[in-house]
């Protein structure tokens, strides 16, 4: 294969690996700029994965499937709004405790809906056939023919997020009630309301991107298909800022270091498998480590917010 060609393959495996990351990244960047801390993005992606997989199964119809995704991410996230906005849970302790029960609830219903152990049957995924006359066109067409439909929803998303937060009079009083929400309330803002509304949304992209995993790839879902990829998300919302644009670029850049995985035999690398299948979360840490103390996140960000309070 030409080194054109390699290069080709690996823009778009970057871009089409960084889907998942981006839709549950700006579910998080929603969540944080409200002020409420989201660790639960990973088990969020998992029930979106799971019930992305069962509503094609039950319907026949991928699209389906994606309602299923998109209602059970916003059902769990609704879980987790109620325990840290309304009984003012730790929002760390919660946000694990979701991890924790959509694992443990997606193994369980493999076992109950498909009665195996493991993985669920295969599905119906969403299919991505290109015009001919695009499938022919040199470069293009190869980039084209490596991506999905879910990559360009994505990028839509991204557009829409950044609009929503900084374009509209909903996002700046999502910006000040992450920044000064007792300010906000008085003058009228419902904080409660938006908090509950950020969250929720969360969980709407974030089970997208689950659904990304298991309806964009290979359509079915086994355990530990997720993979702590709402954790890389969740780091992406740290390293970029807590703003779309920059939580972007930062799961472009985590992606790109599994594309490298992914390609390493076609650019002639020779390294033991395992240094490959940690490379991606290295260089996240790397990132991290050298970016965390120069990000400042909203100001009340993680801390539970109670009217009438000073």
């Amino acid at each position: 294969m030409s080194n054109v060609n390699v290069i080709i393959h690996l823009l778009a495996s970057t871009l089409a690996l960084a889907t998942p990351l981006i839709f549950t990244a700006l579910g998080g960047v929603f969540s944080e700029r409200s002020g409420v801390v989201n660790i639960g993005l990973d088990g969020m992606m998992t029930i979106g994965a799971f019930f992305g997989v069962y509503g094609s199964y039950v319907s026949g119809n991928a699209l389906v499937g994606l309602i299923f995704a998109v209602v059970a991410g916003a059902a769990i996230a609704l879980l987790h709004a109620f325990l840290c906005i309304s009984l003012k849970s730790d929002q760390t302790v919660s946000g694990t405790a979701i991890n924790m029960l959509s694992t443990a609830l997606a193994a369980f219903l493999i076992m109950t809906l498909f009665h195996k152990g493991g993985q669920t049957d295969s599905v119906n995924g969403l299919p991505y056939v290109l015009p001919k006359f695009i499938k022919n066109m040199p470069i293009v067409g190869t980039f084209m023919g490596d991506l999905n439909w879910f990559v360009f929803i994505a990028l839509v998303a991204v557009v829409i997020s950044y609009i929503a937060l900084y374009k509209t009079t909903w996002g700046l009083r999502v910006r000040s009630v992450g920044e000064h929400p007792r300010a906000s309330d008085t003058l009228g803002i419902n904080v409660y309301a938006v908090r509950y509304t950020c969250v929720i949304i969360s969980g709407i992209l974030a089970g997208l991107g689950g659904a990304t995993l298991s309806l964009g790839t290979v359509p079915l879902y086994r355990d530990g298909m997720v993979a702590g990829k709402g954790f890389i998300a969740l780091a992406a919302v740290v390293f970029g800022n807590w703003k779309p644009i920059g939580s972007v670029l930062a799961c472009l850049l985590f992606s790109f270091a599994d594309a490298l995985r992914l390609q390493s035999q076609m650019l002639g690398w020779n390294l033991p498998t395992e240094v490959y299948s940690v490379f991606p979360y290295v260089v996240t840490m790397l990132a991290l480590a050298g970016f965390v103390k120069k990000s400042k996140p909203p100001a009340e960000d993680g801390i539970p917010y109670q009217k009438g309070e000073r």
